[in-house]
């Protein structure tokens, strides 16, 4: 039987560290469910993925933060997609998937893999081109999406590069919604040789991005640039300089929730001449989410 490791404190494959105003670290990481285990999250977690809401219900006003709700369903997709593309390169049906516990993207290639992946391959097999490389680039990630985790139109190539041992790297982001996403996911790299075997891989893209983008369109910032650098300003040294750069969509692990993601509106702020180098502060509540 095939099956699937989902985050929990054990595991090397999943380190997300997200730096608060107390300075702390939180490192979500994975441990191992048999497939059963994951019918019962896939059953259950879209209910459980509901936050509650503080204020209590207001027929007008969105429910805030945005919480990641589709839970089972990644868990589902992810599985029936690991399935097909280990058949196509001929794996084990037992070999398992290491998954990332917030998003169900693949977050490594499986250890002593008994069989290679390769990319697709473009134009000469000994001596690609750095254009046949990111047309194959390409196809992968139209085949793999779903593990991805991200439409293949939502990521733009930031680095390719070339390490000394040989293998080539490719690193996107995730750019989904109209304002930029932080909090440390929305990331894929892809890493592979020159005779286009895949030796790494890992996503932690938001799923389904395109069906938060309404739930973020209504909400209305009720901070203002000047009032979030105001509220910086008091917890920094007289001589820091404190700019807001822009407002981000900021993605953390929820708070009350396992394996739970909220979405957040933030305006990111930048710090010179202070303990800190960068502030996110909820544009909505006015608090501050993370520090880095």
């Amino acid at each position: 039987m095939f099956s699937l490791s989902l985050g929990n404190s054990s595991s090397k494959y999943f380190d997300y560290t997200t730096m608060r105003k107390s300075g702390a670290k939180r490192m979500f990481s994975g441990g191992k469910f048999g497939i059963l285990a994951l019918i019962v999250l896939a059953t259950g977690a879209c209910a459980a993925f509901q936050p509650p809401d503080a204020n209590g219900p207001a027929a007008n006003r969105p429910p805030y933060p945005i919480a990641l709700t589709d839970a089972g369903t990644r868990l589902e997709e992810a599985s029936v997609a690991w399935y097909q593309l280990s058949q196509r390169y001929g794996l084990p049906v037992k070999t398992e998937a290491n998954l990332q516990p917030y998003t169900a993207t693949l977050a490594s290639l499986p250890a002593n893999l008994p069989a290679a992946m390769y990319l697709p391959k473009v134009g000469s097999q000994t001596n690609p081109t750095e254009e046949d490389m990111r047309e194959s680039l390409r196809r992968f990630i139209v085949e793999w999406q779903t593990l991805i985790g991200a439409d293949p139109n939502q990521l733009s190539l930031v680095q390719r590069v070339d390490e000394p041992s040989g293998v080539k790297v490719a690193r996107y982001e995730q750019r989904p919604f109209r304002y930029p996403l932080r909090g440390g996911f929305g990331t894929l790299e892809i890493r592979f040789r020159s005779n286009w075997q895949l030796v790494g891989f890992s996503s932690n893209c938001i799923p389904n991005a395109d069906r938060l983008q309404p739930a973020l369109n209504a909400l209305t910032p009720k901070v203002t640039a000047e009032q979030a650098v105001n509220h910086v300003k008091t917890q920094q040294p007289a001589n820091a300089k404190v700019e807001a750069r822009q407002l981000v969509v900021y993605v953390e692990p929820a708070k009350d929730l396992a394996n739970g993601l909220e979405i957040r509106l933030a305006w990111e702020i930048d710090v010179t001449n202070g303990p800190i180098k960068k502030v996110y502060l909820d544009a909505l509540s006015d608090e501050i989410i993370a520090t880095t």
